[in-house]
């Protein structure tokens, strides 16, 4: 038995990029390796559940979230603050 290691540069099986072995055997079945959960062709992946943000803001911050999101180039200037000393 051999350790998988990484590929020095991706292969494509199928359509799909692989890195190792284990993602090769995932192309070969039709499953897509960056996303093993969904099945073969992503049948299940209806199934998954949605993604959600990592961080919501809330209170007076809902509003900066929003204007930073929704922000021109221009309107961002002095947005941004360095701390570095």
């Amino acid at each position: 038995m051999t350790i998988g290691v990484n590929y020095p540069s991706p292969v494509m099986v199928n359509g799909y990029s692989c890195r190792n072995c284990t993602d090769v055997d995932y192309a070969k079945k039709h499953i897509d390796p960056a996303h093993p959960k969904d099945g073969p062709f992503g049948i299940d992946a209806k199934n998954r559940p949605t993604q959600t943000p990592a961080v919501t803001f809330g209170g007076s911050l809902a509003a900066a979230g929003a204007l930073v999101s929704g922000a021109t180039p221009s309107a961002t200037q002095g947005l941004r603050l360095d701390v570095s000393v």
